[in-house]
């Protein structure tokens, strides 16, 4: 099923397992359940990037879901006054402060400078896709950040803001974060509703001025080992899920850790 129409936060609602869900389940299993009956309070860095997103790929909608706060003293009466006013007009709205949103668009800036940036970041944006799995019989959904095209070839596009685009250190990101697994999903739940297979490209974006932007694009191996990480998560997912057991580091059958003085030295 795929839903052009489909809220950010009604998409978080859909019970099918997603890509963040999974990558838990590297960890163990008991982190995966417990993420999931524990769900982690959005931190003031969470709005910040999920703000950039929306400013960077919606632009035209980025005030149906956020509000940059007036500079008020809130200490006097007239401004707690205004910043109620405030408020009840933006009731349902994220907050962000005003320097925060000056850099928000200092960085679209400075994509808006990168040609490749600029023209994987133009297409059809936070489409949501649905699909069961074949061998598992699992529910699962992928919301890719943008579908464009590029030099005449289909591409799934992420966007990820970073400490560094220098050489390593967004390829390190990737193996801490999942990228190359989110790659492998990502391009399965776009192939099994659109029947064609795309490639796959991030546009990483560093988070201090200059905000200098770097395009990567994935290769065909890159993405295979991703879809073969998601088809060991996904049959873990399922198994855990139907013998209900959410075992953590002992692993399913309690095995047990020996420490060997020699390894550890």
């Amino acid at each position: 099923m795929v839903d052009k129409n489909m809220t950010n936060n009604d998409y978080r609602q859909h019970p099918a397992v997603s890509r963040s869900d999974l990558w838990k389940m590297k960890q163990s299993p008991a982190h995966y359940k417990y993420a999931k009956e524990n769900p982690t309070p959005k931190t003031p860095a969470l709005v910040f990037g999920g703000a950039s997103h929306k400013y960077i790929l919606e632009r035209d909608d980025f005030e149906s879901e956020y509000a940059v706060a007036p500079e008020l003293n809130r200490r006097t009466k007239e401004g707690k006054e205004k910043w109620a006013e405030f408020e009840a007009q933006n009731e349902g709205k994220e907050i962000i402060k005003a320097e925060d949103f000056d850099v928000i668009k200092d960085m679209a800036a400075a994509i808006d400078e990168n040609e490749g940036a600029k023209a994987l970041l133009t297409g059809e944006h936070e489409v949501s896709y649905f699909w069961t799995d074949v061998d598992t019989g699992e529910e699962c959904k992928v919301r890719p950040d943008c579908l464009s095209e590029w030099e005449g070839k289909k591409y799934i596009v992420d966007y990820k803001t970073t400490d560094s685009c220098e050489d390593g250190h967004f390829e390190h990101s990737c193996k801490k974060y999942g990228y190359k697994f989110q790659a492998g999903m990502y391009r399965e739940g776009v192939f099994q509703n659109e029947m064609e297979e795309y490639g796959f490209a991030f546009v990483a974006q560093e988070k201090k001025p200059p905000y200098a932007v770097r395009v990567y694009i994935c290769t065909d191996e890159f993405i295979n080992q991703g879809l073969d990480q998601f088809r060991i998560f996904l049959g873990l997912y399922a198994d855990c899920k139907k013998n209900d057991n959410w075992y953590g580091y002992e692993g399913k059958y309690n095995n047990v850790t020996q420490l060997l003085g020699d390894d550890y030295e």
